[in-house]
């Protein structure tokens, strides 16, 4: 190695849409910590998910393959024990490998997530203390509800999340647990704790996976009254089919709406999750803080990311699962004082399995040489430069595998048959409201990112 290894700290909150940060322009949000990251490095406002559910994105980060590589299409499944990752790299080259939170590597459905801490050593990482996401915490045990139980806290959050499911994902009121003790909080403690802690000669790859801002609606105390309900942005309204589009793709878009969301529902939705996002931000805060005391924060090599975004709303929507921006477009900032531009937006195209590619190449490790992932440190060295022309997607979704290319000014969506459902000109209509599939004069666009999808499951289509 010819550089000095940094310390290098990843930070993913769950569900987090590209736009609910302040450094993105929202114009409620406060996030001060995210934004400093933004300010110290380089924001990718074009970055997308390779699939828009938890477990294949999640799968696609650390192993650098797209779901119709790694077979993993919803939230079932998982790795193989001898599955290469990122960390099994980040090891090779020295690193002492950690997660704290939540990873959704394998279902989260029953038992104790301690039953699971040798697969998830298998998966590279020297050190786990792991949790799940918001609603497998109802089935599903962890060191953050023996710590609940032990409190009284844990039936009181169980039957309250009950509660929720009765409201058909619409139920919005504060958490019944204190703010310490919410998942984010948890999970925030225990990773500065850890930070603090760390006594291995090995420089530290740390992975931070907060549970929120995922549904449900229920950010804790004063989080849940942070943002006014009245004042968040009107949800997009969805768009009408024009004549032109074939019966297919109009039941597509139709499908998956509710019609209940009205303006006062969609605003107490986008509020509590607002408080949700801030309160994450405040965590992050107090890591950053951690790794300054530690003496690590100015050579720190920090990537800040998410899985998949959220409707909240958009297109009469909740959740993710489709195609549209909301759901697909992801924060992605990556930051290394003297590495890395500071304060740059890039507005070329990037995935979310780019970071394994980036990191190798950072720290002059070995290439991988089957991940999917192109470097992005062309883009960190000139921001100002398109060096990509398109993204992918995949999702499965009304029963068939989905695939998706999104280019700067368009998206086109086709199912595994072939048909095309989704056609955007996102130049010209950024909130998606005119799909064009089957218009006469868009064919020839169609045809050619209809090509371009094609090429890419070919070049990718790899043997594993």
């Amino acid at each position: 190695m010819s550089i000095k290894l940094p310390n290098i700290l990843i930070l993913m909150p769950d569900q987090l849409r590209a736009d609910c940060i302040g450094c993105a322009g929202h114009p409620q949000i406060r996030t001060p910590n995210i934004d400093r990251l933004a300010s110290e490095g380089v924001r990718f406002s074009e970055a997308t998910t390779v699939c828009p559910i938890c477990q294949p994105a999640r799968a696609s980060f650390i192993n650098g393959l797209y779901p119709h590589n790694h077979h993993m299409w919803t939230n079932a499944g998982k790795m193989p024990a001898d599955d290469e990752t990122v960390f099994h790299h980040l090891k090779r080259a020295g690193y002492y490998t950690a997660h704290v939170g939540k990873s959704h590597y394998y279902p989260h459905t029953f038992g104790h997530m301690r039953d699971h801490e040798d697969y998830m050593h298998a998966r590279g990482l020297d050190y786990v203390h792991e949790t799940t996401g918001p609603w497998a915490t109802v089935t599903m045990d962890s060191y953050m509800t023996d710590r609940w139980a032990k409190f009284g806290l844990l039936e009181k959050f169980r039957h309250d999340y009950h509660k929720r499911r009765k409201h058909k994902g619409i139920g919005v009121w504060p958490s019944p647990l204190p703010i310490e003790e919410f998942p984010d909080s948890y999970v925030g403690r225990q990773a500065v704790q850890f930070i603090d802690s760390y006594q291995e000669e090995n420089p530290l790859c740390l992975f931070i996976g907060f549970p929120g801002p995922h549904e449900p609606w229920d950010a804790p105390a004063k989080y849940s009254k942070m943002y006014d309900p009245l004042k968040t942005p009107r949800a997009i309204r969805p768009g009408v089919p024009g004549d032109w589009l074939p019966a297919h793709a109009a039941e597509r878009m139709k499908s998956g709406r509710m019609e209940n969301l009205d303006r006062e529902i969609t605003g107490m939705v986008r509020a509590n999750y607002y408080g949700k996002i801030s309160l994450i931000d405040h965590w992050i805060g107090e890591i950053m803080s951690a790794f300054a005391r530690r003496g690590w924060l100015e050579s720190a090599f920090i990537i800040f990311w998410s899985d998949h975004g959220e409707m909240a709303g958009d297109h009469l929507r909740l959740h993710k699962s489709v195609f549209y921006e909301s759901s697909i477009r992801v924060p992605l900032i990556l930051r290394w004082p003297g590495r890395i531009e500071i304060g740059k937006t890039c507005d070329s195209p990037a995935e979310i399995i780019d970071v394994f590619p980036t990191l190798l190449e950072g720290i002059e490790a070995e290439p991988s040489a089957r991940c999917m992932g192109e470097s992005l440190w062309p883009m960190l060295r000139h921001p100002d430069v398109q060096y990509r022309d398109a993204a992918y997607g995949e999702i499965f979704d009304a029963g068939r595998r989905n695939f998706m290319i999104r280019t700067p000014d368009y998206k086109y969506a086709m199912d595994e048959t072939g048909q095309g459902y989704m056609l955007f000109d996102l130049d010209n209509d950024p909130t998606e409201q005119d799909n064009l599939i089957g218009h006469p004069n868009s064919k020839s666009i169609e045809q050619e990112l209809r090509e371009g999808l094609f090429h890419f499951l070919v070049r990718t289509q790899v043997q594993l």
